[in-house]
């Protein structure tokens, strides 16, 4: 896994890389790098302990972001 600015990368065991944005989960967009890079894998998700965030990878592939704040959906 990794980050840029605006985004966070996930390599999945597949060989799928999926990119989502750092906007979709305030607490990872607040933290620091170094703080996103304290981190812990599981079969089912990402944790970080420190910024109480948890991250389903199903929750990634189905397009979700953090659904404990309120998020606006535009459609085109």
């Amino acid at each position: 896994m990794r980050f840029d600015d605006d985004s966070m990368w996930v390599q999945l065991d597949d060989g799928r890389v999926i990119a989502v944005p750092l906007a979709w989960f305030p607490r990872l967009l607040a933290a620091t790098p170094e703080q996103r890079a304290q981190f812990e894998l599981s079969p089912r998700g990402i944790h970080w302990d420190a910024l109480d965030e948890d991250i389903s990878i199903d929750g990634l592939l189905a397009g979700h972001g953090d659904l404990t704040h309120g998020r606006a959906v535009t459609s085109a």
